[in-house]
């Protein structure tokens, strides 16, 4: 056998014999090999599916309040009208303008009703309802209504008495081709009671009955077209009672109704639209804030749970309490706990975990906006107020405050335009925490009405 050529492999003994060099070689072609396995066995299994020609488009909620309106002034006038309202526009025609309904010499014995009407278009919706006194008037008087007004008050009032002589209801109501049948009623009183109580918005139930809660309340359903009405209707009916005399002549008032619809889907209807809210810095009672404020209630810290220091107490404008008694609080370090503010038969009850002052008679606040503020004076302390509801709905807006003392802070939310009145409630949560004990009434929160 001849000497093989180099690197060319040969057989001896049915084994595999190479030379130097090729082994060499062989070993290194191993290794690239042994290599390329290993990249073969990282691959990843995989499939894939797909989801073509997918969009996102917005909801659709159009409101429409059908209006029929009647009213009597005897052989003086009779007025009827029959439209319907989308946001703003009157009928189909008119953009910019609210309804209008004015009356002219009113007397006693003048009355009128309406019913209203709702198409949540394309959408099942929550309902608001908003009203506010816009004027209340007195514009001069006769000297027949002088007299009487002499009479009645001494004096001659500067607001006119027209407001406080009307009598006002609002109802749910069902209305088909052929009657009207009014259910539950939703407020009533005088046209100043009735503005007052609708102030910080109403919310509707489309079932017409309001004694479940507010979130998640019976929806108004949608319909289809602007012809279409949910079954639900409100129904407005006013009279000024022959009892009443020469005072409300001369005079006028001039108020607004407003309904507010929010979609139901993903939503809870909670969140109050016709109450905003905002922050501030320092106390909501200030010139530039809550300019007068009847009265406050307040909760501070003080020693601890003893009985030598108001820890709960109503102040009025000038900071002078003006309840009887001595309440005191237990605060629990770190942990929430409930509060709130009622006028209750005209009384008003305020209680902190339980622990409740009263003040009999309370005057009716009259300020523009409901101050809720919290201090913090002591260091390594803090306080924090949420949850802050009004008639059990949430502002729209924050609806908590909070103030470290290791930076002195007073800070405060406004919930404007409101105004807390007889069956009123504001309520939240409130946590004092702290390190060390802190100093006397270095932490603290009170609510302005």
């Amino acid at each position: 056998m001849g000497v093989p050529p180099e690197g060319e492999i040969i057989m001896t003994n049915d084994k595999l014999s190479l030379s130097r060099r090729h082994m060499l070689l062989g070993l290194g072609t191993v290794g690239v090999a042994s290599a390329g396995a290993g990249l073969g066995t990282t691959a990843y299994f995989s499939d894939q599916e797909s989801f073509l020609d997918n969009s996102l488009a917005a909801g659709e909620l159009n409101l429409y309040v059908h209006v029929d309106y009647s009213e009597d002034q005897g052989s003086y006038a009779q007025y009827e009208i029959n439209t319907v309202v989308n946001g703003n526009t009157v009928g189909a025609d008119v953009d910019g303008e609210p309804i209008r309904i004015e009356v002219d010499d009113l007397k006693p014995g003048d009355s009128g009703e309406g019913t209203f009407c709702f198409s949540l278009v394309n959408n099942p919706g929550y309902l608001w309802l908003y009203g506010q006194l816009t004027a209340n008037d007195q514009n001069g008087t006769t000297d027949p209504e002088e007299s009487t007004l002499l009479d009645m008050f001494g004096e001659v009032p500067e607001e006119g008495q027209l407001a406080d002589a009307m009598e006002v209801s609002l109802s749910y109501c069902t209305v088909d081709d052929e009657s009207t049948t009014v259910g539950d009623e939703i407020v009533s009183g005088s046209l100043y009671e009735v503005m007052l109580a609708l102030r910080n918005g109403v919310p509707l139930y489309g079932d017409g009955n309001d004694d479940g809660s507010v979130a998640n309340r019976p929806v108004f359903e949608g319909v289809d077209s602007h012809e279409e009405t949910a079954e639900q209707c409100i129904c407005l009916h006013w009279i000024v009672p022959t009892t009443v005399g020469n005072e409300i002549q001369t005079d006028s008032v001039a108020f607004d109704f407003e309904v507010y619809a929010e979609q139901a889907r993903h939503n809870d209807g909670a969140t109050n639209p016709c109450v905003t809210s905002r922050e501030g810095e320092s106390f909501a009672k200030g010139e530039d804030e809550l300019a007068e404020p009847s009265w406050h209630a307040r909760g501070v810290f003080g020693d601890g749970g003893g009985a030598a220091n108001r820890e709960l107490d109503i102040r009025d404008a000038d900071d002078t309490p003006i309840h009887s008694g001595n309440e005191n609080v237990a605060w629990p370090n770190g942990e929430a706990v409930p509060f709130s503010l009622t006028i209750d038969d005209g009384e008003a009850k305020w209680d902190v975990d339980g622990s409740e002052v009263t003040v009999a008679d309370a005057p009716l606040p009259v300020a523009d906006g409901i101050g809720v503020t919290v201090k913090a004076s002591t260091p390594d302390a803090t306080i924090l107020v949420e949850d802050v509801r009004l008639n059990g709905t949430a502002p729209s807006g924050p609806d908590s405050v909070s103030a470290d003392g290791s930076v002195g802070e007073s800070n405060y939310i406004m919930l404007e335009g409101a105004t807390l009145q007889e069956g009123d409630v504001v309520s939240g949560l409130v946590t004092l925490s702290w390190m060390s004990t802190p100093s006397r009434e270095g932490l603290g929160f009170r609510i302005d009405v």
